[in-house]
Parts: structure tokens; C-alpha cells; sequence
């Protein structure tokens, strides 16, 4: 082998190895944030258990004020989205006093890989209060959750970040919009990775203490007159 040549081979050579030592240290990076996306909200939590999900990202439950929760983030990167998407579900995941499942989300494709709304049987017009583009389906249409606890949904939606609220006899949830990927970065180069920064533990917190009042609202509108 020419002398040129077996430079330019060996340069060739020595690039590709650096390119797949950068590769490799970025996907470590990756995995490491995405597993501990959660980490600043675990002290919220009394007997916490955690795992992951086969997205990379963990899951959280244990006991906030006493009540059983669970915090999950879930990545949302379907091609029709104008831009990838982070979600975190907050759950209160205990019996509720409801005979059916009711589900409220706002502009709803049916796509949404963090939801069974489409699923949902019935779909029914929202109270008046909500927003225009919500939407609403139940496995009940004739047993759904009492009108004025209902009603006193629709403030929620305030929160322009608040994507979905579910009503189930096994717990409520809330689904947050966490993160976007951005704009230009992801239009110039593709790049969708979500998580690198830590969810914020205030956040998780008022979702956490909006589902508690939620329950508590449910509960007293439940009891018989």
C-alpha cells in the first residue's frame, strides 16, 4: 500500500473510531437523563418504587400526603406532531366513587400514545366552560360524574400546558405537557430529545395536590343528599 494512502486509510480510520466514541458517550448521556427525569421530584414521595419504562424514561409511585400517586413521563415523537412532545401523567391511584370511565382532552387526534380516549365508546358534548376544541368520551354515558363536580373542572383547563383530565372508578389523572423539543433544532437537524432537563418538583407538586382536591370535590359531590 502507498505511503498517501495508508495515511488517508489510517485517518479515515481514526475518525470513524471518534465519531463512534462520541455516539456511544451520547447515547450514555441520553439514557442517564432520561432515567433521571424524576429524580428531582422523588422526595415528594414515602415508599417510592421505581422503574423504567422501554422509552428510557422512569416511573414513580409512592405515597404524597398519605395518598397512593404515581408520576410517569412518556415521550410523544409521532411524525404528525408539529414538534415532539414530553408528557408527564400525574395519577391518584386509588378506588374513586365512579361507575364509568370519563375522559376530557383538549384538540385530540386519537394518536396520542399516552391515552385511550379514542377507545372510550360515547362521546359526549362537555358542560358548558370549556374550552372550544375539548373534547369528551365515557364508558358511561348515563352514569357520568356528577354535573357540578364536572363544572368545576373547567378552571383547570386555564393551564395551557394541561392536556387531559381522566375520571375512572381506579384513580383520576392529569396529563401535563412537560416539554417540546425545539423549534429550530429539531426543523434544521431532526434532533427530538426530550429530558435532558430534570421535571421540576413544583410542578409535580401542584399536580400532585390538584389531584388530592379533585378526590376530595368527587367525593363530598358523590355523598347522597
Amino acid at each position: 500500500m502507498d505511503h498517501p494512502l495508508l495515511l488517508i486509510t489510517l485517518g479515515l480510520a481514526l475518525a470513524l473510531g471518534l465519531s463512534a466514541r462520541r455516539l456511544w458517550r451520547a447515547a450514555r448521556l441520553r439514557r442517564a437523563a432520561r432515567a433521571g427525569y424524576l429524580g428531582a421530584v422523588d422526595a415528594l414521595l414515602r415508599d417510592r418504587r421505581a422503574r423504567l419504562d422501554p422509552s428510557g424514561f422512569p416511573r414513580l409511585a409512592g405515597r404524597f400526603e398519605g395518598r397512593a400517586v404515581e408520576l410517569r413521563a412518556i415521550p410523544d415523537a409521532l411524525t404528525f406532531r408539529k414538534l415532539p412532545a414530553l408528557w408527564l401523567l400525574a395519577t391518584l391511584t386509588e378506588p374513586q366513587p365512579l361507575r364509568g370511565e370519563t375522559r376530557l382532552m383538549l384538540r385530540p387526534t386519537g394518536q396520542e400514545p399516552f391515552s385511550t380516549f379514542g377507545a372510550l365508546p360515547a362521546e359526549i358534548s362537555p358542560p358548558p366552560g370549556f374550552p372550544e376544541h375539548l373534547a369528551m368520551r365515557s364508558t358511561a354515558p348515563e352514569d357520568l360524574p356528577p354535573a357540578g363536580f364536572l363544572l368545576g373542572l373547567a378552571g383547570l383547563f386555564e393551564d395551557p400546558a394541561l392536556k387531559e383530565i381522566v375520571l375512572s372508578p381506579r384513580g383520576l389523572r392529569l396529563v401535563h405537557l412537560a416539554e417540546e423539543a425545539s423549534r429550530g433544532a429539531y426543523l434544521l437537524f431532526r434532533d427530538a430529545e426530550l429530558g435532558r432537563a430534570p421535571a421540576r418538583a413544583p410542578r409535580a407538586r401542584a399536580l400532585l395536590e390538584t389531584l388530592l382536591t379533585m378526590s376530595e370535590n368527587l367525593a363530598r359531590a358523590a355523598r347522597p343528599a
